[in-house]
């Protein structure tokens, strides 16, 4: 588990099993800092643009669709590096055409929160986002 921290929104997020290798790459850089923007080939949804940043993991469980909440990583190849963070309805893609992300992490605690996100990086712009762990 992990806590997603974007500014005073608090989300509570799980591993999934069907990405191994992506969840235990990403669990071994947190805490991990960025900036959250707003997607702009993929509807409703963000962005952490990550350039040529390697986690050292290829396609695992590659959706083009996630559902709101389930949070992608793409480990680059068509386009950059990134983690697409679903508000809404979804079609991940780039200027490249569609792409599809290993669904690592979903959000369990503070979904009713993803609507504000959403206002957020459309009416504000980019936002500092934090994943974490959180302690058991």
């Amino acid at each position: 588990m992990l806590r997603m921290v974007v500014g005073d929104l608090v989300f509570t997020a799980r591993f999934e099993d069907g990405a191994p290798k992506t969840a235990a790459a990403f669990e071994a850089v947190l805490p991990f800092r960025q900036r959250l923007i707003q997607a702009r080939w993929s509807g409703e949804s963000a962005w952490v643009p990550l350039g040529d940043y390697q986690l050292g993991v290829g396609f695992e469980n590659a959706t083009s669709y996630p559902a709101p909440g389930e949070i992608l990583f793409y480990p680059g190849g068509y386009s950059e590096t990134e983690i697409l963070v679903p508000y809404g309805r979804t079609c991940f893609a780039s200027t490249m055409g569609q792409l599809a992300g290993n669904h690592f992490l979903t959000i369990v605690d503070g979904r009713d929160q993803l609507k504000e996100l959403g206002r957020r990086v459309v009416w504000e712009g980019a936002q500092d986002i934090v994943f974490e762990r959180i302690a058991e």
